[in-house]
């Protein structure tokens, strides 16, 4: 009898990431290329048309193969009949060219990759793995637009298939003030969850939208980024921040030309510190802004001084004044005046929440602590 030379039939399995199953990283490519026949799993599988372009042999599973010519008695327990004949399909034509490349794709799952294996396994087939590897940056955006469209499929959430821009629009407002509360805590966990409640109101009104998409939503940043930064991604140059920033405003101006006035474009539904912060911001790029910051202290002693002499018909605009004059000199310090204001929120809360504490363990009722109670105990708290 003449010996069999053939070598020993090898089956090659390439993993490829749930949410870019046409991608795959240049090490598998070249590892498919070494096999005699490419085998996918349904017709429309997205690597197809990479592997049309680049004028590769595959085959696709019959999607009518059914149960035919399955052995029961070999079926694993949680192993299904489907999978055992797509998986004998593949083996053998594994046996009868010598070597395949099976790409994993939509509806793969577990068992079927299970069942792949173990059947090659039985019929002393080599098998070998490609790993993807890295993950690109960004998969998990994709997945979260998929779960976002599976909400307002037809037999989705009925409250989301309710909701429109108009409705969501006070979520956009609380879930930021959520995030920057969890940034004024320092929170790692929670900034990281914050950012996800606002990422998916993104992905929500990207998803309603008749006109636009999430795609169109990130490629019209991402150009935008792009001019912006002509120093990065052009010829321009930026020695230091402030730099940048004048550049940026540059060439914003020179896209919104039909601007009117340097406060067009403001939203005057902003929390007031933020609104007081933009509009000074935005008086300052025409020139109108304290030459110092003893200059802007000296305004909010004056403005203090105007509150104490005011009237009860003038007390309102005075502190007013008084106000917008603290954000100013905090602007002229180099401090956010809305991350200072939060920080002492904070720990206000934090210390009258520890002096009622405090008196609870010594059975104190606090509506009996007169101003000098209430100071030295405050004290006490700051540490």
């Amino acid at each position: 009898m003449a010996e069999d030379n053939r070598p020993t039939p090898r089956l090659l399995l390439v993993d490829t990431v749930d949410q870019l199953p046409g991608l795959l990283p240049l090490h598998a490519f070249q590892a498919l290329r070494t096999c005699d026949l490419l085998v996918l799993g349904t017709d429309d599988h997205p690597f197809a048309s990479h592997l049309d372009m680049a004028e590769e042999r595959y085959e696709v599973i019959p999607a009518d193969l059914g149960e035919q010519a399955v052995d029961r008695r070999e079926l694993i327990a949680g192993l299904s009949l489907a999978d055992k004949a797509r998986a004998g399909w593949v083996v053998d034509r594994a046996r009868e060219v010598g070597s395949v490349g099976y790409v994993f794709g939509p509806g793969d799952d577990d068992a079927f990759t299970r069942t792949l294996g173990m059947e090659a396994a039985r019929e002393g087939i080599e098998v070998e793995v490609v790993y993807f590897g890295l993950s690109p940056l960004g998969t998990q955006m994709l997945r979260l637009a998929e779960v976002q469209a599976r909400l307002l499929a037809p037999d989705g959430c009925p409250w989301d298939a309710e909701q429109t821009h108009e409705s969501l629009a006070p979520y956009v407002i609380e879930e930021a003030h959520e995030l920057a509360e969890a940034i004024a805590s320092g929170d790692r966990d929670a900034i990281r969850e914050e950012l996800g409640d606002v990422l998916m109101q993104v992905t929500f009104h990207a998803a309603l939208a008749d006109d636009f998409d999430i795609d169109d939503v990130a490629r019209g940043i991402a150009d935008k980024l792009i001019r912006r930064h002509p120093h990065v991604f052009a010829d321009g140059d930026a020695e230091d921040a402030a730099a940048v920033e004048a550049s940026w405003e540059q060439i914003k101006a020179e896209e919104k030309p039909e601007r009117e006035g340097p406060f067009d474009g403001v939203p005057t539904g902003l929390p007031a510190v933020a609104l007081a912060t933009k509009v000074q911001s935005r008086a300052e790029r025409v020139g109108f802004a304290w030459p110092s910051a003893d200059d802007a202290a000296d305004k909010v002693a004056e403005e203090l001084g105007e509150v104490g002499a005011a009237g009860p018909e003038d007390v309102a605009d005075e502190v007013g004044d008084l106000l917008f004059a603290a954000i100013s000199l905090a602007r002229a310090r180099g401090v956010d005046p809305e991350g200072a204001l939060r920080g002492t929120v904070a720990r206000f809360r934090q210390r009258v929440e520890a002096v009622l504490a405090q008196a609870g363990e010594e059975g104190l009722d606090v509506a009996t602590l007169d101003p000098e109670g209430w100071q030295q105990r405050w004290e006490d708290a700051k540490g």
